[in-house]
């Protein structure tokens, strides 16, 4: 089996793509994101990243204030070079609109960026975008990982507005309760059961 070239889009132009040229380019294949200016295209997804996604979502729907909304798999603009694609964010109402042709929204409306990490993407989702998102000043990060079977580990992370890095601030099991950005109770033993 021999891969086809890759388009003339694919290569990035001198100082890297920037976060406009995601909706400008044609054909980009769906979840592409931007990370220091260089396109990431997404494998396909694992029955886990799916569950955990989905159980996640549902948890954060039932428990979200009205001053808040969850986004599923939508763009994050950061900066020029950077506009990555957490799997679940909390936004602020405000920046929702009911425009059918959003592609993402600005760092400064997002309140939790969530990734469930994947074997090709744990470096991004360990690291770079942790950093990505701090710097730009999101209050809440969540990483996920497999845990025992297909149990989901949360470790929760809150902004230190004095250093401008995430500082741990526990580590989930069997449920997630937390009282910040808002009350959450979420039983991650439910995923079981999906």
């Amino acid at each position: 089996m021999t891969a086809e070239p890759l388009p003339a889009w694919a290569f990035p132009p001198s100082g890297g793509f920037t976060a406009d040229d995601l909706d400008r380019m044609p054909d980009l294949p769906p979840h592409t994101e931007l990370i220091d200016g260089s396109l990431v295209f997404v494998s396909p997804q694992r029955h886990f990243h799916s569950l955990a996604m989905y159980l996640l979502e549902t948890g954060l729907r039932a428990s979200v204030p009205e001053s808040l909304r969850v986004c599923r798999e939508m763009t994050i603009t950061i900066n020029k070079g950077n506009r990555p694609e957490p799997d679940i964010s909390i936004l602020r109402a405000e920046a929702v609109s009911d425009e059918a042709d959003e592609t993402g929204y600005d760092a400064a409306d997002a309140v939790l960026a969530v990734e469930v990490v994947s074997p090709e993407s744990e470096g991004r989702d360990r690291e770079r975008k942790p950093q990505l998102y701090a710097k730009a000043g999101i209050p809440h990060f969540w990483r996920i990982e497999k845990g025992e079977g297909r149990r989901p580990v949360v470790y929760v992370y809150e902004l230190d507005p004095a250093t401008g890095a995430y500082v741990p601030t526990g580590i989930h099991h069997d449920r997630l309760k937390l009282t910040v950005p808002f009350d959450i109770d979420i039983d991650l033993t439910e995923i079981d059961r999906l």
